[in-house]
């Protein structure tokens, strides 16, 4: 069976962002460039940990090669428009994969399809200075390959973790997810609240 490798390096656009309500959202990684659209599926945890491994890419590649790093601003709206469309999934993601390319200052993220067992979350940090050597999960699974340079990592930081945290708010009492008409809280005995 063939498999696709979509690369986009760099790309006009690389996005996470969601569809569907709070509570049914499903998440997306969405690239753009060269006339093509590029939608995969992914689970909230993995969008999360993905922002916050690049981070940690981000400060490894300025401590060990004196990388030049956009400063981080709290502030910064960046792109906030919703998905292109139409947000057609390409395949679900089983396996990220971050490396920072020194040559080229910039930070490869590869998002793997999930095989047919696979359902897990794996994030792999990689600082590689050639990716030829770079072991290959499975080779016959369709991948999302991204190069991005330092600042269109940090914007895909600060937008990754605003859709994430845009979802539904915790309770006050017991952490877990309020729906529009309350939820049954554990330590209430059950009330609504």
């Amino acid at each position: 069976m063939t498999h696709q490798v979509h690369a986009f390096e760099p790309p006009e656009r690389f996005v996470a962002g969601t569809v569907g309500p709070p509570g049914e959202r499903t998440f997306f990684l969405q690239a753009r460039g060269g006339g093509r659209l590029v939608s995969v599926a992914l689970e909230k945890v993995q969008v999360s940990l993905l922002a916050e491994k690049l981070e940690e890419l981000l400060a490894e590649a300025q401590r060990r090669f004196g990388v030049d790093l956009p400063e981080a601003a709290p502030t910064l709206v960046g792109d906030n428009d919703p998905l292109d469309t139409p947000v057609d999934e390409e395949f679900r993601v089983g396996t990220l994969g971050l490396a920072f390319d020194v040559d080229s200052a910039t930070v490869v993220i590869e998002a793997i399809a999930a095989g047919e067992a696979e359902v897990e979350v794996e994030l792999g940090d990689e600082e590689d200075d050639d990716e030829d050597d770079v072991e290959e999960p499975d080779e016959d699974l369709d991948r999302l390959r991204v190069r991005l340079t330092p600042e269109a990592t940090r914007e895909f930081i600060e937008r990754a973790r605003r859709v994430v945290n845009a979802g539904r708010p915790p309770c006050p009492l017991c952490g877990q997810p309020l729906d529009p008409a309350g939820h049954l809280c554990p330590r209430h005995n059950g009330y609504h609240r």
